[in-house]
């Protein structure tokens, strides 16, 4: 495989800006250029819904230093968004008109939040949060807001009402499921999320769901629901989750998965020669799980750029990294890693889950499939071990937190 002249990254966050920067750091002296719609150089997003918005950050993770691109000879279009990938003629097409041949191309445009069609959306008031101009806005909010209403009771719906609380606010979360968070980690561990948000104050309403949103001079007031009620409102966010960003992919003519996401294999590529795809719009084989998986969080987006990057070169190798997340909310910490079925796998614990500390483990037979550890942090690397090994441990093992067992005997 020859070292490509000319690599062009389409889309300027973690993966794409990772991909990027991974590219000079393995010795790459090729042209290298990277489009970002965005017109903040690239960041993280897991500080937009913890740090920044609780006001204890005035800025967010930066992928790289303000000089990096320019010293590493990395051309940064921000700004600038790409309206068309031609495939067969290997070109991308920027909106003002640009043309720019590639060798190899990789499309880590992310995803953007979903929306809530019904009557009102379009009220001022209304947020969404995906972008580092969301967030500020989203913060400034919270610091006037008397009321405020957060739909959506998964991840960033939570860390968003941790932040309201700090800021003051009253706070009520909507949610479809009987428990927050339910559809990643079941009834029992998404209790302990509810219980620790209502000793904060925060009023949940579950089970139901947007009717429509009223208000007065074209500014939000409240929040029907589903079941009749009205909640006051002066803030809403909409946390209802991500869509990914395929249309460029999809007009190029790249095939789309069940999930969303843009078919690729294990080594992300697609099937259009010498096109990549990382981060939040890849739906890749994955050789641990022997399907397609799509994952929309940090650790995967850096992960996959840099993996990329290093695929783009010639290296040839499966990505297989299991999913990894993290979570603060309040005086809670956490960090998730693998992939649970939720209804078939069974949950064993170590430690205590009225009290916080604990250790969750989502058991296959004699397997951890998945393994969350909530204000305990010294068995991280044991816990990551057994997720991507499958190295056998007893029910036993784990609730006497013998992690690094090693064996079930």
């Amino acid at each position: 495989m020859a070292e490509p002249q000319r690599i062009v990254i389409v889309g300027g966050g973690l993966a794409g800006a990772g991909a990027a920067a991974a590219l000079r750091e393995r010795g790459y002296r090729g042209e290298v250029l990277l489009f970002g719609a965005d017109a903040h150089r690239p960041y993280e997003l897991p500080a937009l819904s913890k740090g920044l918005l609780i006001g204890d950050a005035e800025e967010p993770d930066w992928v790289r230093g303000q000089n990096f691109y320019t010293e590493h000879d990395i051309t940064l279009r921000l700004g600038t968004r790409v309206t068309r990938v031609e495939l067969g003629g290997r070109l991308v097409l920027d909106a003002s008109g640009g043309e720019h041949p590639y060798d190899r191309l990789l499309l880590a445009t992310g995803s953007k939040p979903r929306s809530l069609p019904v009557r009102g959306a379009d009220l001022a008031g209304i947020h969404t949060l995906r972008t580092l101009d969301d967030a500020l806005a989203l913060r400034a909010a919270f610091a006037k807001a008397e009321r405020v209403v957060i739909i959506g009771s998964g991840w960033i719906g939570s860390e968003a009402a941790a932040a309201a609380r700090k800021h003051g606010a009253e706070v009520t979360v909507v949610g479809m499921e009987s428990t927050p968070l339910e559809s990643v980690l079941g009834a029992e561990v998404g209790a302990v999320f509810r219980d620790l948000h209502a000793e904060q104050g925060v009023h949940w309403r579950l089970g139901t769901s947007v009717a429509d949103f009223v208000g007065d001079d074209g500014a939000v007031t409240g929040v029907r629901l589903t079941d009749g009620s009205m909640l006051e409102a002066d803030v809403v966010l909409i946390a209802v989750g991500a869509a990914p960003e395929t249309g460029l992919a999809q007009a190029a003519g790249l095939e789309l998965a069940e999930d969303g996401g843009v078919c690729v294999d294990a080594l992300l590529r697609t099937a259009s020669p010498d096109v990549y795809a990382a981060g939040d719009i890849a739906s890749q084989f994955h050789p641990k799980y022997e399907r397609r998986l799509r994952v929309e969080h940090w650790a995967n987006a850096k992960n996959q750029g840099e993996h990329a990057a290093g695929n783009m070169l010639g290296d040839h190798e499966s990505y297989r990294r299991a999913p990894y997340f993290f979570s603060d909310q309040y005086d809670l910490g956490c960090e998730y890693r693998g992939l649970a079925d939720l209804g078939t796998d069974r949950l064993v614990v170590c430690g205590s889950l009225a009290e916080r500390e604990f250790v969750a483990c989502w058991m296959r037979e004699n397997r951890v499939t998945a393994a969350m550890n909530v204000n305990i942090w010294e068995h991280g690397d044991a816990l990551k071990h057994l997720v991507d090994t499958g190295a056998p441990v007893t029910d036993e093992q784990v609730r006497r937190g013998e992690f690094s067992a090693g064996s079930a005997g």
